[in-house]
C-alpha cells in the first residue's frame, strides 16, 4: 500500500524536533522520576506528569501536579532517561486545580551522565534561565539552541506563582548506537503511522477504497455543527448491502476531538484489513466475509482540527474535548436508565413500559441536543448494529454499561444530583452483566499493556482490580451516555475503550500503539459471533419485523428488525412474542438446535438458527 506515502503533506501544527521522551503516556516509568522534595504524599514528582489530573479532593492522595514543601529555590525535578539521548526540550505546565493557581514561571535546566555531577546549561555568558507558564493549564514549549547529550535531566525553578507545582515533558531522541529498551515495540505491518487531519484523512479513506475497492464502501453518517462530514468505512465482502445471517458491528472514535488514537488506530485498521484481505489473510477474509463491519473515525471532526492545529502535547486536557457548541457528545444522549428505572419502581415493565428498546423522549431531539448527536442517533437507529466500542483517551481501561448510578426509590431531584456527584448510591448493573464483563475483558486481556496495572492507572491508583476493566457507574457515573442509550434503545451492546494516559500522543509512538491494540481491535469484532442467530418468518415464509426475542432470567429482550435478529451469549430458555402469539424453545450449555423449527402457535412458522 505505497500509495500510503503520498497522501500526508507537511504537518500544519509546531513540529517537535525530538518527541517526548513519555512523561505524559507513562513511558517514562515511576522509577524513573525524582524530585528533591514534596509538599505531602500527595504531590510527590509521580505527579509531575504533563496533563496530570487531581482527583476531586486535592487533599487527598492524588494532587495534580509536583509541588516542594518549601518555597526556596533549592528545589530540582529530574528524569533519568536511562539511557544517553539527545534532549532538545521541555514542555512545563501548572497545577491541575479548581482553587490555586500554582504555576513555575522561570527556571534553569541541569544534565548529568550519573547523577552526580551536574552541568547547568549556559549560554555562553551566563546560566540559561528559561521562561515558564502564565497559566496553570497551557503548555509552554522551550527548546533548547543546540541538543544536549546525556542521561539524567534537571529542571531547578527559580520563580512561581503560588505555590512552587509544575508538570511536565521532556523532549529527545535516543542516539542512533543505542539498543532498544523494553518499551520499543518495532512495527511488523508496513502502514501509514501519522497523524491525519480531516482532509488528509478523507484522502487517505478514499486510497484505501481504491485499492480495495470490492470490499470497502465510503459514506457519511451526517454533518457536524460546523458542517464537515462524519465519514464512515464499511468494510464486507457485499459493502452497501445487508445479508441476511451477517451481523452490523461498529468502531468509532472521536467523540472527543483531542483524544485522538482512537482515529488513528481506526485508519490503521481499515489500511491493515484491506492489505490483509488482498493478502489473503485467512482470519481477515473471514472477518469481512462474516461480518459487516462499521468504521468512523471522527464523530468530532470540529474539535478535532482545533486540537489537531495545536499539535501532540501543546493542547491542554480540555481543548478540543468538546463540540464547537460546547457539547460533550457521549453524555449528550436521551437518559433512557431513569425512564426504566421509573417505571420498574411502578411495576410497570414490562406490560407498560418495554425494558428494551426504551422510547426517545418526545421533543428530546429539539432541546440541548448537539447536531453530531442527532446524527449519531439517527445513524443507531436505522443500522441494525449488534455490537460495538468507542475508543477514548486519557485512561487505559475499558468501561461497560450502565454508565449511570441507579439511586434509591423515592429520592427527591436534589438528593439524586448530589448522590450522582458524590459517587455514592448504589451501583446499577445491566441484565448482561456478565456479557459484558466478556466483552470488556476480551479487549482488555488481548491487549499487550492494559492489564499490566501494577503502577496504577494513569491518574489514580488502578480502580480495575488488575483486569483493565471496570462499571461506567463505579467510576465515574455519566447521565445520558451514548452506550447505556445503545443498550436501552437499539439491539447493540456498547462498551468504552479507554487507549491510553497521553490524549493526542506524538506520531512517533503511533506504531506501537498499533502493536498494542491490533490484537484486541480484530478479537473484539470476533465476539458479535457469540450466540445464536436467526430470523421470525410467517406461515408465507415472510420476514416479521418487530418480533420480541427474550431470555428466561435476563430482564432485557432484544427485538428483531425487518432483515435480522442477533442475540449475544444466550443460554436458557427462548421466549419469542411476534402478532400478540408466542413459542418457546430451550438453548442448552449454549449449544445450538441444528434442526429449523417448523410448527409454532398462530402467525410464527419459524425461527430459523444459524450455525456459528
Amino acid at each position: 500500500m505505497h500509495d500510503y506515502e503520498n497522501v500526508n503533506n507537511a504537518k500544519q501544527f509546531v513540529s517537535l524536533k525530538c518527541p517526548p521522551l513519555g512523561m505524559e503516556s507513562h513511558r517514562v516509568e515511576d522509577d524513573q522520576i525524582l524530585a528533591s522534595s514534596m509538599s505531602h504524599h500527595g504531590y510527590s514528582a509521580l505527579r509531575g506528569r504533563l496533563n496530570m489530573q487531581s482527583s476531586d479532593d486535592e487533599d487527598d492522595v492524588y494532587g495534580g501536579a509536583w509541588c516542594a514543601d518549601t518555597e526556596e529555590k533549592e528545589h530540582w525535578f529530574q528524569v533519568n532517561s536511562r539511557r544517553e539521548v539527545e534532549f532538545t526540550g521541555i514542555i512545563t505546565q501548572g497545577r491541575s486545580s479548581d482553587t490555586h493557581d500554582d504555576f513555575v514561571s522561570s527556571y534553569f535546566v541541569a544534565f548529568s551522565n550519573d547523577s552526580r555531577d551536574w552541568t547547568v546549561l549556559h549560554d555562553g555568558y551566563a546560566e540559561w534561565l528559561f521562561y515558564g507558564n502564565v497559566d496553570k493549564d497551557t503548555p509552554v514549549m522551550t527548546e533548547f539552541s543546540y541538543p544536549v547529550v546525556a542521561r539524567y535531566i534537571r529542571i531547578l525553578p527559580q520563580s512561581w506563582n503560588g505555590s512552587l507545582c509544575m508538570r511536565l515533558e521532556v523532549l529527545g531522541c535516543p542516539l542512533p548506537s543505542n539498543y532498544p529498551t523494553e518499551n520499543d515495540v518495532p512495527p511488523t505491518d508496513d502502514l501509514d503511522y501519522r497523524h491525519h487531519n480531516y482532509k488528509e484523512m478523507r484522502q487517505m479513506m478514499k486510497v484505501i477504497n481504491e485499492e480495495c475497492p470490492n470490499i470497502t464502501r465510503i459514506y457519511n453518517i451526517g454533518k457536524s455543527s460546523q458542517g464537515l462530514k462524519m465519514y464512515a468505512m464499511e468494510i464486507s465482502d457485499n459493502p452497501g448491502e445487508h445479508e441476511t445471517g451477517e451481523p452490523e458491528f461498529r468502531y468509532t472514535a472521536g467523540l472527543h476531538g483531542n483524544e485522538v488514537l482512537g482515529r488513528e488506530l481506526l485508519l490503521l485498521l481499515m489500511q491493515f484489513l484491506c492489505k490483509e484481505y488482498n493478502d489473503d489473510n485467512p482470519r481477515v477474509r473471514r472477518l469481512v466475509g462474516s461480518i459487516r463491519i462499521h468504521l468512523v473515525p471522527s464523530l468530532n471532526p470540529d474539535a478535532y482540527e482545533l486540537a489537531y492545529e495545536m499539535g501532540s502535547e501543546m493542547g491542554n486536557w480540555a481543548l478540543g474535548h468538546w463540540t464547537e457548541e460546547g457539547y460533550d457528545i457521549f453524555q449528550n444522549f436521551p437518559d433512557l436508565n431513569s425512564i426504566l428505572w421509573g417505571a420498574e419502581d411502578r411495576g410497570w415493565v414490562p406490560r407498560v413500559v418495554p425494558n428494551h428498546h426504551v422510547p426517545i423522549p418526545e421533543n428530546f431531539l429539539n432541546g440541548s441536543v448537539a447536531a453530531e448527536t442527532k446524527a449519531i442517533i439517527s445513524w443507531m437507529e436505522r443500522t441494525p448494529f449488534v455490537l460495538g466500542a468507542n475508543l477514548q483517551g486519557g485512561e487505559k481501561m475499558v468501561t461497560y454499561p450502565f454508565d449511570m448510578q441507579r439511586p434509591p426509590r423515592h429520592m427527591n431531584e436534589e438528593t439524586w444530583a448530589r448522590i450522582q456527584r458524590q459517587n455514592e448510591g448504589a451501583l446499577r448493573e445491566t441484565a448482561d452483566e456478565n456479557l459484558f464483563r466478556w466483552l470488556a475483558m476480551t479487549y482488555a486481556h488481548s491487549h499487550l499493556t492494559m492489564t499490566e496495572n501494577h503502577r496504577g492507572s494513569c491518574h489514580t491508583d488502578d480502580v480495575t482490580g488488575g483486569q483493565g476493566i471496570i462499571n461506567r457507574a463505579s467510576w465515574k457515573p455519566v447521565v445520558g451516555s451514548m452506550n447505556d442509550f445503545s443498550y436501552l434503545h437499539t439491539n447493540c451492546f456498547e462498551i468504552s475503550i479507554f487507549l491510553g494516559c497521553d490524549k493526542f500522543p506524538h506520531e512517533s509512538e503511533l506504531a506501537s500503539e498499533w502493536e498494542n491494540n491490533r490484537e484486541a481491535l480484530l478479537a473484539f469484532i470476533e465476539q458479535v459471533h457469540r450466540g445464536i442467530k436467526g430470523v421470525v418468518r410467517d406461515v408465507d415464509g415472510n420476514l416479521l419485523a418487530n418480533a420480541t426475542v427474550s431470555v428466561e432470567g435476563i430482564k432485557h429482550d432484544v427485538k428483531t428488525g425487518n432483515r435480522l435478529s442477533v442475540i449475544l451469549g444466550l443460554r436458557g430458555l427462548i421466549h419469542i412474542e411476534a402478532c400478540l402469539f408466542t413459542m418457546k424453545f430451550k438453548i442448552q450449555n449454549f449449544s445450538l438446535l441444528r434442526d429449523h423449527i417448523s410448527h409454532f402457535w398462530g402467525k410464527i412458522s419459524q425461527f430459523r438458527l444459524f450455525s456459528l
